[in-house]
């Protein structure tokens, strides 16, 4: 194989597949990338094994072929450069020669049959999707995937469609046992995808989707076999769909015959901010009081400290006590574009929801801990 291509658009490709390449693997083969020329093609490949992306760009093709290269080190030569074309030739015992026409590199390879079959999955129905509101829904939802090994069934986004005051929207709920994460959004023809039980998406599938999608423009979506399929122009992604059962999320989420308490975003952010401050991995909890139109936060660290702040709120009901995890309010007014928060809750054994007007179709709860 011989290419000549231009290598913004190398460097481009390149970078969208560096957290899909395996860094350390028992097959040094995940770490490399395919490339694959063919007309005036080149096809880059990377996967694995739970993910594969693949996408199309324009080269000079001076002779067809394949070739794997290291990941890692042909992002690192690309970034290095500001040559405008680069010179990829492949050379005897798997030896590849790369030119940007003043340095010169001889990279070591892996043959390219070693490399996993790339198949997209056939007769697969999709979605067209606006990728604004794809990037939307999986930030208001990726930051409640557990993080936690043990907790496989909570490792990825359940995504599902549903039926709501006569629309068909697109679910996306997440959550790691101590709080949880819910968007709906309406799409078009949703009919088509195949969902009728609901998938699990692993959280590294979700983060390569919002990646496809964060220039926007339209993304296809479509399920098919224990695989999620999602293309945007020349490139196209695959995602293993994850084989377990999510918990009965809609068992949590109470309507509160209260009316919510409002409050400014930017200011209760600020308070957990400065309540996170003297948390640590033992002592990690603000507690909340609600009481005669103020809300009261309060941090305590017997090792360093306390840290205490009001807000005013209109609030005049029953005194409410309950302490929190001010990352978990972090994390999700992160997530939030409302300026005004609405703060719904029950007691303090029930969870704090937040919602706003801004957010519509985003529900945002966070469970009660001891303090």
């Amino acid at each position: 194989m011989e290419i000549k291509i231009d290598r913004d658009e190398l460097l481009k490709s390149v970078s969208k597949v560096q957290s899909i390449i395996e860094k350390k693997s028992n097959m040094p083969v995940l770490s490399t990338i395919l490339f694959t020329a063919d007309n005036s093609t080149v096809r880059i490949s990377a996967t694995d094994l739970e993910l594969g992306f693949q996408e199309t760009i324009n080269a000079q093709i001076i002779e067809e072929g394949s070739i794997t290269l290291s990941g890692r080190k042909i992002f690192e030569i690309l970034k290095e450069t500001r040559s405008s074309e680069f010179h990829i030739r492949e050379k005897e015992n798997n030896w590849i020669f790369i030119s940007d026409g003043v340095a010169r590199f001889n990279l070591a390879s892996i043959p390219p049959d070693e490399f996993p079959a790339f198949m997209e999955p056939e007769g697969v129905s999709t979605v067209a999707m606006d990728g604004e509101t794809l990037v939307d829904m999986i930030s208001k939802t990726i930051y409640a995937v557990t993080a936690e090994e043990a907790g496989f069934k909570l490792s990825g986004v359940l995504t599902e469609k549903l039926s709501k005051d006569g629309t068909n929207v697109l679910r996306m709920v997440a959550t790691d046992g101590h709080r949880l994460s819910l968007i709906d959004k309406p799409f078009e023809n949703l009919e088509a995808l195949e969902l009728s039980a609901g998938v699990m998406i692993p959280k590294k599938g979700m983060s390569e989707l919002n990646k496809m999608a964060v220039d926007g423009g339209t993304v296809e979506i479509g399920f098919k076999e224990k695989n999620c399929v999602a293309k945007k122009g020349n490139a196209f992604l695959v995602m293993r769909l994850l084989e377990t059962n999510f918990p009965d999320y809609k068992a949590v989420i109470v309507k509160n015959e209260k009316d919510p308490v409002d409050i400014k975003k930017a200011a209760l952010m600020d308070a957990m901010r400065k309540m996170l401050i003297l948390s640590n991995e033992r002592y990690r909890a603000v507690k909340i009081t609600l009481e005669n139109n103020v809300m009261d936060l309060i941090s305590t660290n017997p090792d360093l400290g306390e840290a205490q702040e009001n807000l005013e709120i209109k609030y005049s009901g029953e005194r409410v006590e309950a302490g929190f995890n001010p990352k978990y309010f972090i994390d999700t007014l992160q997530s939030m574009q409302s300026e005004t928060i609405h703060l719904d809750f029950t007691d303090s054994s029930k969870p704090f929801v937040l919602t706003g007007d801004a957010d519509e179709g985003f529900i945002g709860l966070i469970m009660p801990m001891r303090v």
